[in-house]
């Protein structure tokens, strides 16, 4: 009898579980995808940011795992998928309150330039299910319709035991199947309670019919963003909650007339009703906005619709002897800002690498894996801040507008860092310039190897929390975070990050210009670095007819 069935058992086959599988197959490992269900999979987590886009970028070239790289390209998606993407040129929020038409000056676009990426809203059943395709094809073996019964963990070996009796070796397990961990549950990992400080629950379903966002803002011309609302992800916020709409049907190569929208609220000032369905309770909710209850007027969903519980929750440990809980097995904030594939795919760089050693080894030591789970944790724990200092401050949009521009700051020069070690890596072909990534201060920041930022979130995060418990006013707090985003040195002009009547972020080739000789004449040494050196990177693209990501 064989000591091991497999190199490593991976519990879910969705996107997060097969492009961690087909990494490890490409490079020699024994991988089995195990998924009680089948694909084609419903998945919410659909808008990509330019974070995400480049860390896949280094999946795909670090691991050899071209087919990753498709999923950061909305051409590429749609020529090597199927054309069911829709295209994302921007982040949109608008503010609402109850009864009124929005206000067109109480609305922020963040817009990165076409010359540096095309970016998609993914239809998730098709990326999940090609993903999942590419793992097979590079050796994964697969069992779907397959549903674990118990794990069992040993000092030199574990088991995963089927629902038909079987026993399945391994020599390390992956859990990547989300909230219904089966190894979360078996060692007891969940935080009771949950130690997150947000709550939200949601609502959500595909739907056919939803009005562009664009017709239905009773808004003039010159009231407009520079992008129209429809080509990116459109966030109508409001008193502790927002709606989603992300339209697939966006773009002229789609065939796919369908759009996910839903509802995130904060459960407590909300409350599931009782004898309420979740798309009734969907409805009501748009009734109490016009502008929100016209785009959704004749819409339908194609599906049912998805009402959760409080969508918090977390886990003591993510990482032991033999075993992993990755991304969305360890826990979960809310999807606002679009974390959920950047978080991914950051553990998936950070954990291939060092199983990929351990089983060359025969070294499974927790300590050797400490890095995956301090990055798991810092994800969440920063995601946590943020997210509760944006719903703190959607019932007042002077703050709201604060949090948005740092949020905003910190993911651009974040992607910055990440465009940089990959520039490097790509030049010269030495992967430390990736690891060293994996050594900052504030591991889960953005930008997280910055003393000046940390210091700006944390005041955020900080005035948020005393506007909630009314020790000051939203005003006074936006006022102190934009004084502050002025006076900083990191903080590059001209873009609008620190003006809080620039509504609308999208850097024009003049604002290009006035950031690249701020950072010739007058930026921080590190940032002197990393702005020219992109533009550098920029520049090389170009010339070869191609954006930089």
């Amino acid at each position: 009898m064989k000591k091991y069935d497999h190199d490593v058992v991976i519990l879910g086959a969705g996107i997060a579980g097969s492009i961690l599988g087909a990494v490890l197959a490409r490079n020699g490992a024994d991988v089995l995808v195990i998924d009680a269900g089948s694909h084609p999979k419903f998945a919410i987590g659909e808008s990509m940011i330019p974070y995400t886009l480049l860390t896949l970028q280094a999946i795909a070239d670090r691991y050899d795992v071209p087919e990753v790289k498709t999923l950061s390209n909305f051409k590429a998606c749609t020529r090597d998928i199927n054309p069911s993407f829709g295209w994302k040129k921007h982040f949109g929020f608008l503010h609402h309150r109850p009864g009124e038409e929005p206000d067109h000056w109480e609305a922020n676009q963040f817009n990165t330039p076409g010359v540096l990426h095309t970016s998609s809203h993914l239809f998730r059943q098709d990326t999940d299910a090609h993903m999942f395709h590419v793992a097979v094809r590079y050796g994964c073996q697969a069992k779907l319709g397959y549903r674990v019964e118990d794990v069992e963990l040993d000092e030199d070996v574990v088991v995963v035991r089927g629902a038909d009796g079987a026993e399945i070796r391994a020599r390390y397990l992956v859990d990547a199947s989300g909230f219904r961990s089966p190894l979360a549950d078996k060692l007891d990992l969940r935080d009771q309670p949950c130690r997150f400080k947000h709550h939200s629950r949601s609502i959500f379903t595909h739907m056919i019919g939803v009005k562009h966002t664009d017709e239905v803002l009773r808004h003039s011309a010159d009231q407009r963003p520079p992008v129209p609302w429809h080509h990116g992800t459109m966030h109508h916020l409001f008193e502790r909650g927002w709606f989603w709409v992300i339209p697939f049907n966006n773009n002229p190569y789609s065939r796919n007339p369908l759009c996910s929208v839903g509802l995130t609220m904060d459960n407590r000032l909300y409350p599931k009703p009782d004898g309420v369905s979740p798309g009734e309770e969907f409805y009501q909710f748009a009734a109490r906005f016009p502008a929100v209850a016209r785009q959704f007027a004749d819409a339908r969903p194609v599906r049912e619709w998805v009402g959760t519980g409080r969508l918090q929750y977390s886990s003591r440990n993510s990482i032991g002897h033999r075993w992993c809980l990755m991304s969305h097995a360890a826990g979960f904030l809310d999807p606002l800002f679009s974390r959920g594939l950047s978080n991914t795919a950051e553990v998936i760089n950070a954990l291939a690498w060092r199983l990929l050693a351990a089983l060359e080894d025969d070294d499974f030591s927790v300590q050797r894996f400490a890095y995956v789970e301090k990055l798991e944790q810092g994800l969440l724990d920063f995601n946590d801040k943020l997210v509760n200092s944006a719903f703190t401050a959607f019932d007042t949009y002077p703050l709201w507008n604060a949090v948005f521009r740092i949020w905003a700051f910190g993911s651009v020069i974040g992607g910055f860092r990440v465009q940089r070690a990959l520039a490097k890596y790509r030049t010269t072909g030495d992967v430390k310039h990736l690891t060293a990534l994996e050594d900052p201060p504030n591991v889960g920041l953005w930008w997280p190897d910055h003393d000046g930022y940390r210091k700006l979130f944390d005041a955020m995060v900080e005035g948020c929390s005393a506007y909630e418990k009314g020790l000051t006013s939203a005003d006074d707090v936006a006022r102190e975070l934009f004084s502050r985003m002025r006076d900083a040195d990191f903080v590059p002009p001209g873009v609008g990050f620190a003006d809080e009547n620039r509504p609308y972020l999208k850097p024009s080739p003049r604002v290009l210009a006035k950031v690249l000789r701020w950072a010739a004449r007058e930026a921080p040494p590190e940032q002197k670095e990393m702005v020219i050196g992109t533009a550098r990177d920029m520049l090389k693209s170009a010339t070869r007819g191609r954006r930089l990501f």
